[in-house]
């Protein structure tokens, strides 16, 4: 059966991130689900002595952070995670911006243009609609100038690349 027919036969399957965490999955869980709303925690799976962890600890589980699923593993220190994975957030205002900026890097580290990492390593980028808007202009001198803004900037503000593509 070609993928076609299956695609057409089953539906688009569900895709669900999967995250490697060190240990700590039960607390990243309920960090981003108390950061995202309409977020919950399905729940965890704990090991039994069948399994390799220690009774109890928490194997696997699933969240919901706004609608979107994640499983996550606790799987130990051999997979970090990297930028090379990282969550975008768009935001409507530099009022959101702001709120998830500062939740999320909270015990993590700043990087730069909206960039950031949380206390369990992961990438996130908080991005205002406003950014693409500007970057995007079809005044190329405008989105240049934005771009040129934005390069210096750890978390964005709104504000500076306006001021940066208006001054042009």
């Amino acid at each position: 059966m070609s993928f076609a027919a299956r695609a057409g036969r089953y539906g688009m399957p569900n895709i669900t991130p999967s995250l490697w965490f060190d240990g700590d999955l039960e607390a990243a869980a309920a960090f981003y689900t108390s950061v995202f709303p309409n977020s919950s925690i399905e729940g965890f799976v704990r090991a039994t002595e069948a399994w390799p962890n220690d009774a109890g600890a928490v194997v696997y589980g699933t969240f919901v952070l706004d609608g979107q699923r994640f499983l996550g593993i606790n799987g130990g220190p051999q997979f970090p995670f990297t930028e090379a994975v990282s969550f975008e957030v768009l935001c409507a205002d530099q009022d959101e911006v702001d709120y998830y900026w500062s939740a999320l890097v909270d015990g993590g580290e700043e990087s730069q243009c909206g960039w950031l990492k949380d206390r369990f390593g992961l990438s996130w980028q908080i991005v205002p609609k406003r950014l693409y808007e500007l970057t995007e202009d079809p005044d190329t001198a405008r989105s240049d100038a934005a771009v040129t803004a934005m390069m210096g900037m750890r978390k964005i503000v709104i504000a500076d690349l306006e001021a940066a593509a208006d001054g042009v």
